[in-house]
Parts: C-alpha cells; structure tokens; sequence
C-alpha cells in the first residue's frame, strides 16, 4: 500500500498535507482491529464493540470510558496500560480479574489477540489461542501510536519518561533492541543490588563487578547505537510535522543526550566503581541518557509557549508513526484521545485529513462533542464509525 500523492492545490489549502510528491513510500502491511470485546476493563464492566477499518469516532460524556476502550486497544498491542501502571488500576472496582479481547486483521489474516489478569495470578496473553511465554514477543506485533492529553510529561517529565518513550517506540519495531533492554535491566538490578551489599560490608568488589560491566557494556552499547539511529530518523520527520501543524518558521528537532557519547561505558563503569560503592547505584550507563526536544536549537521545555508544546508533540507522534510504519513493515493503529485538548477543531479536521490518506491506517478519535466529530467525519466523507457510550 502507498501513500497517496497530494496534489499542489491541496497542499496550498491543508497545512497538514505530505509535500512528497515524487516520493515513493516504503508499503506497508494494512492493519486494523475489528472487533473488542471487555470484561472489568476500567469501567467497562463487559462491553463487545465492531469498528470501521478506518475511522472511528469514540464519543460520550466524560467518565462513560472513552479513554478506557482506547486504553484497552493499546493493552492488547502492548500487554501494558497506556495510562496506569498496573493491572490492580485498571480491573473494575469491585472486581478481581479483567479480560481484554480483539479481533485484529493483519495483511488480510485474521489473528485474535486475548489479555487477562486475575489477582493473585499472572497476568496471561494469547495470540491465535496459544499463550505467549514472554510478554516480549507479543511487542511490535501490532504496532500503535497514541496522542493523548498525558503526553505533555514528555516535556514536563524525568529523562526517565522521554527515555521510556523511546524504548518503546523502538522495540514496537526492533526485538533484538528489546532483548539488549530487558537483559541490561536486568544486569543493572544485579550489580545495583551488589554494590549496596558492599556498602553495608565494607568489601572490594573490583573483581566481583567485571563480569556484570562487561554485560553492561555489552547491551548497553547496543542500546545507544540504536537510540542513536532513532534520533538522527526522527529529527527529519518531526520538523517536516511540525511546519505542518504550526504553520511556523522554528526548526523542530532533537538532541540525544548520552555519556557514551564521549566515553565507552566500560571506561566509565571501572572509574566510576568507589563512587558506585559508596552511592550503592550505578551512575553511569545508558539508563542515564536524555532526549532535548528543541525549536530553533532551544529548548521546547524552557522556552517554548503552549501552542508551540501541544504542535510539536502531535508531530512527535505522527513521527514516531513514520518511524514505526518503515522499520516493522506494518501499518499502526492511530489512538487520538481527546486530541481536541491540544489542536482546534479545524487543526483537528485537518489533522484527520493527512492520518486518512493511505499512508495511514485504521484511528480511532474520542471527543465528548458528538456534533463536532459528526461533522468532521462527514467532511473528510470517509469510511467511518460512531461509537457512542452515551452520558
């Protein structure tokens, strides 16, 4: 599937359409999800719902589960909530177990996706009916891109946040990233948890602490070699959205910021190891990098106005969509929640217009004015649903 040509007349009228005549655009596998069904999702207490396999509006009153039966699509691509931390926030109140189930098409196949949790049992994923071992590789399966009112922590946030995001942009598309990930987790937990117990003994650890800074280093270059690749990609895409959506001038990019920049991490660990000991952490590593969202080499967190925040952060998302689309082959699902907290009504159609083009897939649209994404899908004279959840 190609992306579809924009003519000159259009891009005059949208400041959203693609300028990329003459370019051919990687195909991608088509891909959507056409059915869910819920039990003790958030507030659903059971729920069964069919969708168009491009938009889809998500409409009702707030507090009716908008955010919730968005949540739960992302919970099937990501085995993870989008919005809260773990299963006990996301089961009914009341309740003690939850079940998310979809119906996805993939390159016209059918594949149904199943996630479960029940207190006091772990939490369990079936694709096609067989269980995963590893949650992991369920991830980048279905890949999904989610703009939401919470995405201002990016900016606002911990490096720890914009370094999540990252992770988990790539490893959507990069289960060898993924892999490099979780073992230097893992590896990092290990020599933390020794480095306190040497703390409390009093005892050299030079020897002990080799074989854990060679895993480290290991994993941890491949995680800067590809966080690096991820930067220099998205630093493109992000400007060409953002000039898009803010009709501005400023240059929008990104900077990645890493030790390992200056000095292999090995280098690092070993002259870092009596500040480690007495720390009873790690203190240097890849869990430390940073990426600076920027506007005219600035930075958007210090100096950038809310409207210039809100415009980078959507073209942050339909970068990472790009970025996503091109390295795993297949299509995203597009979740906007509440988008119009961030854009105008006209800045949202569009918005709407440039995700409906064929570089994009299947999205889903959530809003609590039932006339305005009426209206919005009748211009756009699109394929569509309307779920209405009511007051």
């Amino acid at each position: 599937m190609l992306c579809q040509l924009v003519s000159e007349t259009k891009r005059k009228t949208n400041p959203f359409a693609l300028s990329i005549e003459g370019v051919l655009l990687i195909p991608m596998l088509a891909l959507h999800l056409a059915s869910l069904r819920l039990l003790n999702y958030r507030n659903h207490a059971e729920g069964n719902f069919t969708f168009s396999s491009k938009i889809n509006g998500i409409l009702g009153n707030n507090g009716v589960g908008k955010t919730s039966l968005i949540d739960a699509i992302y919970y099937l691509s990501m085995c993870k909530s989008y919005f809260v931390s773990s299963e006990k926030q996301l089961v009914r109140k009341g309740e003690e177990q939850l079940m998310a189930a979809g119906q996805f098409v993939r390159d016209g196949e059918e594949e149904e996706v199943v996630g479960a949790w029940q207190e006091a049992h772990r939490k369990l994923f079936k694709r096609n009916s067989k269980p995963y071992v590893r949650l992991a590789d369920h991830i980048g399966r279905f890949p999904i891109v989610v703009i939401a009112p919470k995405d201002h922590e990016l900016i606002e946030g911990s490096s720890e946040v914009r370094r999540r995001f990252v992770d988990q942009v790539i490893a959507q598309s990069d289960a060898a990233y993924l892999e490099s990930l979780l073992r230097y987790n893992r590896v990092l937990q290990q020599r933390n948890a020794l480095l306190k117990e040497a703390g409390r003994m009093g005892s050299s650890l030079r020897d002990l602490l080799e074989p854990y800074d060679l895993q480290l280093q290991e994993h941890g270059h491949s995680i800067f070699q590809a966080r690096q690749s991820f930067a220099q990609a998205m630093m493109q895409l992000v400007n060409s959205y953002y000039l898009k959506i803010s009709g501005g001038k400023e240059v929008a990019g990104l900077t990645y910021e890493s030790s390992l920049l200056q000095e292999p991490l090995l280098d690092q660990l070993r002259s870092a190891q009596v500040r480690d000991i007495q720390a009873g952490h790690t203190s240097s590593g890849i869990h430390k990098d940073d990426f600076h969202w920027e506007l005219d080499g600035e930075r958007l967190r210090h100096f950038g106005s809310q409207g210039q925040q809100k415009s980078f952060l959507v073209a942050l998302k339909l970068a990472q969509f790009d970025f996503l689309g091109k390295r795993s082959g297949v299509q995203p699902i597009m979740l906007l929640d509440d988008i119009f907290d961030k854009l105008d009504a006209e800045r949202v159609t569009h918005l709407i217009e440039l995700v409906n083009t064929h570089h994009f897939g299947q999205i889903f649209l959530t809003d609590t004015d039932r006339q305005r994404t009426a209206a919005i899908l009748q211009r756009i004279n699109e394929d569509s649903r309307i779920i209405d959840l009511g007051t």
